[in-house]
């Protein structure tokens, strides 16, 4: 299922809060922080190279993405990781996320990378299903308790 109208947004003093007030379902909350909690990582980590975006369907904020967009050091250095990926609980399961990441994988693929990463915290609920429909495979790798997914480009 394709939804169509899907875009990213910069993120600015104008759309904020509207970006900010996005929740997930209850029982999602423990697999991803808050965007508020995203921004504030974001400032306090500005080696990681933070890249950010409200996910709009027209003028409406449904999400939020965060890379580490090839970070000049650290496990992820000059490599894409997806910090956060956020789809609002009332846009849900309308292919939204799927867009989202199809676009932020274009965005990578035209940086010259042959891999996107993200990883997720495995339990009941978990986001596995969603990243390995879309391609993802684990890396092998765990990170702080997470599992890393690594989605391969096709060499062009």
């Amino acid at each position: 299922m394709r939804s169509p109208g899907v875009h990213l947004r910069e993120i600015t003093d104008d759309n904020r809060d509207a970006v900010r007030a996005l929740r997930v379902r209850r029982e999602q909350k423990r697999f991803v922080a808050s965007v508020s909690k995203s921004l504030k990582q974001a400032a306090q980590h500005p080696e990681a190279n933070p890249w950010y975006r409200g996910v709009y369907i027209g003028d409406e904020p449904v999400g939020f993405v965060m890379l580490s967009w090839k970070p000049p050091a650290g496990p992820y250095k000059g490599r894409h990781f997806i910090w956060r990926l956020l789809i609002d609980k009332r846009h849900q399961r309308r292919g939204i996320g799927r867009e989202t990441l199809t676009q932020i994988a274009a965005l990578v693929r035209a940086d010259g990378a042959t891999e996107l990463l993200t990883s997720y915290d495995p339990g009941d609920g978990e986001p596995w299903p969603f990243y390995q429909k879309f391609g993802f495979e684990p890396t092998g790798d765990i990170d702080d308790g997470e599992i890393v997914l690594r989605l391969t480009f096709p060499v062009q």
